[in-house]
């Protein structure tokens, strides 16, 4: 018996085969090889083709089918995992009526700053947690004040989840969590937030029905059981939106426990038990997957849009032609911690939530043409942005969030020693690695709301522990070079 997990990013869909009853992962590929291509028609613009995602769903399942070797009838269950946030709209053939708006689009800032002051902080953070923001739901307002020709043919709106599940099952529908990235969550009231809409001017029936994070939400249909090669029947189970479905990964469900990501955009996401909200509004708080009317499991997160991208900017622009990224880690791993003085805002790609949707651009400070060269570059560049992740951290723990110990996969920028050891010694936490990853985690969440699991520790059993990172015995000069980047920040910020 085996479990069918997706992972549906901006960069590309990784799909994996989970052997049910062992929990080991039997097969795992992604498409496509290169970075999947994002359209940027104005600056702040991040635009993807919802097409291209089936494309890419569907070369991944015929690698993992083929790499395996299992009958397709035993997949039992199918879980999505997607990028939160972006904005696909429908018409009534259930074809998209424009490119998804995705998640580090930023277009929509000034539609949700308009709609926090004219419906008021209090009311939107004691209903939201957040304020509307850079949201799904401002994204949707964007297209209707500024394409209403567009805006008027639309039918449905989805995440790119729902998206992806009603492509595997012809069936749509959404859940609270996902309704919490639209914005659209009321957690005063249990249902989606009908005042945002009233405000925005948008129908409340664009929205997909509402079902449980961990139910059946459909079954594949021959059609796309014929074009992926999976069996007709199939049922779908799960679906999440990538940061809490990467906490699910790593096990982390109750209060008290952290997961983290670091890939293009870097996130520290945490559980909250009980209703609170940073009152700037510079933290988000969504309904985590196992959030229900009588159980209170808020994901508390601060995003960095600045992580992996600026690490990749760094690796084609900065760093000598034709290295690896560990061989750049090598390089780094030359200069000083603190990097001699040099500085980095790793704030390139978009506004950032955590600066009040300012957008304040990447920039190096300090450098000293007689002292300085590509290695003080390359780790100032992770040290940036790790001291952007401690900055939302301490915000984090403003709200009640008490961070001791952080879950992250082995990938990304978790593979570089220097943004470990950096995050590990500047936050004070032991950070844990494991061996898992956000299609793997889908799998498994499939499992649990099909049953086959009786709950997310007998689903997570298996999760392979890989190494843990203490803090430096000597934090000293981490916390120097963190107080050196604050300051630069706080002057940016003024």
């Amino acid at each position: 018996m085996y479990l069918l997990g997706y992972d549906i990013g901006s960069s590309s869909v990784k799909a994996a085969i989970v052997e049910a009853a062992t929990g080991r992962c039997v097969a795992t590929d992604f498409f496509p090889k290169s970075e999947a291509p994002i359209k940027a028609l104005r600056p702040g613009w991040a635009e993807q083709r919802p097409t291209d995602w089936w494309s890419y769903l569907k070369d991944a399942t015929a690698s993992v089918l083929s790499k395996s070797g299992i009958n397709p009838g035993d997949i039992k269950a199918i879980g999505i995992s997607y990028q939160m946030h972006g904005l696909v709209a429908v018409d009534r053939d259930m074809v998209p009526v424009r490119d998804a708006i995705i998640w580090c689009d930023s277009r929509a800032v000034p539609y949700g700053e308009r709609a926090f002051a004219d419906l008021g902080a209090e009311h939107c953070l004691g209903h939201l947690l957040n304020s509307p923001g850079n949201f799904t739901a401002s994204k949707l307002a964007w297209v209707r004040e500024n394409e209403p020709e567009i805006f008027e043919h639309i039918y449905k709106v989805m995440l790119p989840g729902d998206y992806i599940a009603y492509r595997l099952t012809g069936e749509l529908c959404t859940n609270p969590e996902g309704l919490s990235e639209y914005m659209l969550w009321d957690f005063r009231a249990n249902t989606p937030a009908r005042f945002l809409t009233d405000y925005y001017g948008i129908d409340v029936s664009v929205l997909p029905p509402v079902q449980d994070t961990f139910s059946e939400q459909g079954r594949v249909t021959a059609a796309a059981a014929a074009e992926l090669g999976l069996a007709e029947g199939t049922p779908v189970t799960y679906r999440a939106g990538d940061q809490p479905n990467n906490a699910l990964s790593l096990n982390v469900f109750e209060p008290g426990e952290v997961a983290s990501t670091a890939g293009t955009s870097g996130v520290v996401y945490g559980i909250n038990g009980t209703v609170a909200y940073d009152p700037r509004s510079r933290v988000n708080n969504f309904a985590h997957v196992n959030h229900t009317d009588s159980l209170t499991r808020i994901g508390v997160m601060t995003c960095i849009n600045g992580t992996g991208i600026l690490n990749s900017w760094m690796k084609r622009n900065i760093a000598p032609d034709g290295i690896s990224y560990e061989g750049m880690n090598e390089l780094a791993a030359e200069a000083p911690v603190g990097s001699a003085g040099v500085t980095v805002m790793p704030f390139g790609n978009g506004a950032e939530r955590v600066l009040e949707n300012r957008e304040i651009g990447c920039s190096f400070h300090g450098i000293n043409f007689n002292i300085h060269n590509r290695s003080h570059l390359l780790r100032a560049a992770q040290e940036g942005i790790v001291f952007s992740f401690m900055y939302g951290m301490e915000i984090m723990e403003s709200i009640g969030m008490e961070i001791r110990k952080i879950h992250a996969g082995n990938a990304n920028m978790f593979l570089s020693p220097i943004f470990r050891d950096t995050l590990a010694s500047v936050s004070g936490a032991t950070i844990d690695l494991f061996d898992t990853d956000g299609a793997v985690g889908a799998a498994k969440g499939a499992g649990i709301g099909a049953g086959i699991y009786n709950d997310h520790n007998e689903a997570f059993a298996s999760l392979v522990k890989l190494a843990e990172i203490h803090p430096a015995k000597d934090r000293t000069p981490y916390l120097e070079a963190y107080a050196r980047w604050k300051t630069i920040l706080e002057n940016l910020l003024k």
